[in-house]
């Protein structure tokens, strides 16, 4: 078969690979059908991620159809059509007892395109299926269902339930790329007061405002004293950090009222500062996280019946095995206007309307 595999820091390709085999019998064997690229991915690429070891196919993220199931595998078979979640829970240890899976220590957690061979391939071994797979609806679309695989519920768990957000408050989501359109996505269920966007780009800021975001305003142009001005100088509730650069981390620590939350998203590659110095006094709450997925049922039954705006985020379609083409219009988003690119699909583009902010 052929994956993409990460061959060093900037180097890939789409190329012939070992067709995935059983090893334990709680594996399942995926047919891919459609997958999708994370900005995790470009970390990976960058070499953010140094646990990513050269010749592993990446991807975490994946609808597709079962082909074939270990000896212990019960809750699904051959035939059915499933969502491969970025997360995969032995569901027997102290963490996954708790239901934080992303913290899996009898081998799972984020191994797929991490640990282990991942997702962007024609096919996948997926270890404990019968906690790290979901069966679909069949009238689902591929396209919607693959984003409940990791940035939607990502969203939602590390940046909005982590963030506490409540009816009233001002939210702000720094960084309007995928992870942050479904933050603004998720935190409206919740009845903030007020959603404020803040981006360098502004396509990413128009979709902001179609997603749900009340205000948008531009990284360069003092976001901090908008957000001021909108809280009659306290500050935001919540302030969500979906980029994964210092300066966003920094900029999100400057934006949060006394009592606040600030809830980093974002994969760093590099040292943050933490002003302790003028943070210590405000009584702040800072939250990190990795996606466990105990949410993705819940959100799988908001998508069936369209409550969250899946289809809005996919702005490119490829075939499979076109991916390197993808991965060249998805880490060039400031210039394609990409924001989820989902491959399995005939070629699509939505251009997204570029507006003075």
């Amino acid at each position: 078969m052929k994956g993409y595999v990460f061959h060093g820091a900037g180097q890939s390709a789409w190329e012939e690979v070992p067709d995935p085999a059983i090893k334990e019998p709680t594996d399942a064997i995926v047919r891919v059908g459609a997958v999708t690229i994370c900005g995790t991915d470009l970390h990976i690429l960058k070499g953010d991620v140094p646990e990513v070891q050269p010749g592993t196919v990446l991807g975490h993220e994946a609808v597709g159809e079962i082909v074939e199931v270990g000896s212990d595998v019960r809750t699904v078979r051959p035939g059915d059509r499933v969502l491969v979640s970025c997360i995969t829970s032995c569901g027997r240890c102290s963490y996954c007892r708790q239901g934080a899976y992303g913290q899996c220590r009898g081998g799972g957690g984020w191994i797929l395109g991490h640990l282990i061979d991942g997702t962007q391939a024609e096919y996948v071994r997926v270890p404990y299926a019968d906690l790290s797979v979901h069966p679909l609806p069949g009238a689902m679309d591929s396209k919607d269902a693959v984003l409940l695989a990791d940035i939607l519920p990502t969203s939602y768990e590390v940046g909005v339930l982590n963030g506490d957000v409540r009816p009233g408050d001002t939210v702000v989501v720094v960084g309007a790329g995928p992870i942050g359109l479904a933050a603004i996505a998720t935190a409206r269920l919740f009845s903030p007061e007020r959603i404020v966007a803040v981006d360098l780009a502004p396509a990413r800021l128009e979709a902001a405002r179609q997603i749900g975001a009340d205000a948008v305003a531009d990284a360069r142009e003092a976001p901090e004293q908008l957000v001021t001005d909108l809280t009659d100088g306290l500050g935001a509730d919540v302030v969500i950090e979906a980029v994964g650069v210092p300066e966003t981390f920094e900029l999100c620590t400057r934006m949060v009222r006394p009592g606040g939350h600030v809830a980093n998203v974002g994969v760093h590659g590099a040292p943050a500062t933490l002003h302790l110095e003028d943070l210590w006094i405000k009584n702040i709450t800072i939250t990190t996280g990795l996606v466990d997925t105990y949410s993705t049922p819940t959100l799988l039954r908001m998508t069936a019946a369209g409550r969250l705006p899946t289809s809005q985020l996919v702005t490119h379609t490829f075939p499979l095995d076109l991916m390197e083409e993808a991965y060249d219009v998805f880490g060039g988003a400031a210039d394609t206007g990409a924001l989820k690119v989902v491959l399995g699909e005939e070629r699509h583009q939505e251009v997204l309307p570029v507006t003075d902010t």
